[in-house]
């Protein structure tokens, strides 16, 4: 392993977060510049009377192992919550107890067959077929590029599965992890998503949620080990551009206020901006990135002044509607209840007046939860996500570069590089890394870091 001496990191996301921790505890003198006044990318908090308010909801996985390192390494595991098993309440308009629970016993994959058998959104053939159609989703490879050029839409109509399995069973999953369609989404992610999450171990998939804002889980703690490892932060630091140093060797960082000199530098920003930011004859693929393209995400927020939901959160098979999250004790609210719901693959609702998407949001709730009906809405308000994610669809995994470019002193990192993971924390996290690993030489993260679901 190379120590590099002195290293910019560009973006205080997850990814860059990642980068300057691991490259700061290998030795380099790390600085770290941020265009926002905060840390945590897409993971951030902001304030509403009072309210203390996510910008979306980052549900994690189990199987989430660098992120949840991540989390330690912070100081701040104790401040979310794994449930036991896998439990997915499903609301559906006038039905009651459904929803997808995996046994506590019996190895991958059979633990599911009790979730399937019990998903009473689905008819027993339907069932039958789905519990079939998840055995051969098992011998997809997520590395085989011809199954990134297929939509997981394709193949599960090859597999018998038709459109009410697809919208209430596959796409429910597909689109909250992916924020995509099944009929545009590609095989390869969709096959990462369910093999690592479902179907390869059996308490992989339980879901973790944050028990405060994100702010103090991801900027606060991100702060305080930066200044623990000592590296410097810059926020509210726009870079401009990067360009090989004028002395033969390094790299400058031309930001709003001047000039860095560094040995290397990593690019952790999105694609969008990486695409401007990194010169054109570093590129290995000149004009590729900006063909990853964006998702949107639409969240609506919802104040109430009595609780009108039992559950912590729970997916609705309603498009108006995606997931809803309890957000009461999280958010500081000492009477009544916050919900938040997040509906992802947002393209219908990304260009609408708030006061629609509202409209016809307190609708769905309303056809779900009854309690909602005879409550009072204390503050209703709409928050968007435009590029919540690259677009996940069949064939982007060809536009999604390694971390080394054509200058070995420029890296790239973000959860949309070749990280082999769809757009999630979890992928941010581990390109963080791989782009640390990049620079020092020191072999690839899978080598070095265990890979037990615990």
């Amino acid at each position: 392993m190379n120590r590099v001496g002195t290293v910019v990191v560009v973006g205080g996301g997850l990814a860059g977060i990642t980068a300057a921790l691991r490259l700061a505890d290998r030795g380099s003198d790390v600085t770290l510049l941020e265009s926002r006044p905060r840390l945590g990318g897409a993971t951030y908090s902001f304030s509403r009377g009072g309210l203390s308010v996510d910008t979306g909801q980052h549900v994690f996985l189990r199987c989430y192992l660098r992120y949840r390192e991540l989390l330690d390494r912070l100081g701040v595991g104790h401040l979310v919550t794994i449930q036991p098993r896998l439990d997915i309440p499903v609301l559906v308009p006038r039905r009651s107890d459904i929803g997808l629970r995996r046994s506590m016993f019996g190895p991958a994959p059979l633990h599911l067959l009790p979730a399937l058998a019990g998903y009473r959104a689905l008819s027993p053939s339907e069932r039958f077929r789905a519990a079939l159609c998840a055995a051969a989703l098992r011998n997809v490879d997520p590395d085989n590029p011809a199954n990134d050029a297929t939509t997981f839409g394709e193949w599960l109509h090859r597999h018998g599965q038709g459109p009410r399995a697809v919208s209430r069973l596959w796409g429910l999953l597909t689109v909250a992890a992916l924020n995509i369609d099944p009929s545009e989404a590609s095989l390869a992610l969709a096959a990462r998503v369910f093999r690592t999450g479902l179907l390869d171990h059996a308490g992989a998939g339980d879901m973790g949620i944050a028990d405060v804002p994100l702010a103090l889980l991801h900027d606060g703690p991100a702060r305080t080990a930066f200044a623990q490892s000592g590296v410097r932060l810059h926020t509210g630091e726009r870079v401009r551009a990067v360009a090989g140093s004028a002395a033969g060797h390094g790299l400058v960082v031309r930001t709003d206020s001047g000039e860095l000199a560094a040995d290397a530098v990593v690019m952790a920003v999105p694609h969008a901006a990486a695409a401007r930011l990194v010169p054109t004859d570093a590129k290995t693929e000149p004009g590729c990135w900006d063909q990853l393209g964006d998702s949107p995400i639409v969240n609506v927020h919802v104040l109430f002044d009595r609780r009108v939901m039992d559950l912590p959160y729970a997916a609705v098979l309603d498009p108006a509607t995606g997931w809803i999250f309890d957000r009461t004790a999280a958010a500081g609210v000492n009477s009544g209840q916050y919900l938040v719901s997040s509906l992802s693959a947002a393209d219908a609702q990304i260009a609408l007046p708030g006061a629609d998407i509202s409209r016809s949001h307190l609708a769905a709730l309303n056809r779900v939860l009854p309690k909602a009906r005879s409550a009072k809405v204390i503050d209703v308000f709409v928050t968007r996500e435009p590029r919540a994610t690259f677009r996940q669809r069949a064939g982007s995994a060809r536009f999604r570069p390694q971390p080394g470019t054509k200058w070995p002193a420029l890296v790239l990192a973000g959860a949309w590089t070749a990280t082999g993971w769809p757009d999630t924390m979890e992928g941010a996290v581990r390109s963080g890394l791989s782009a640390a690993d990049a620079l020092s030489q020191s072999g690839p993260v899978r080598s070095a870091l265990r890979e037990v679901i615990v």
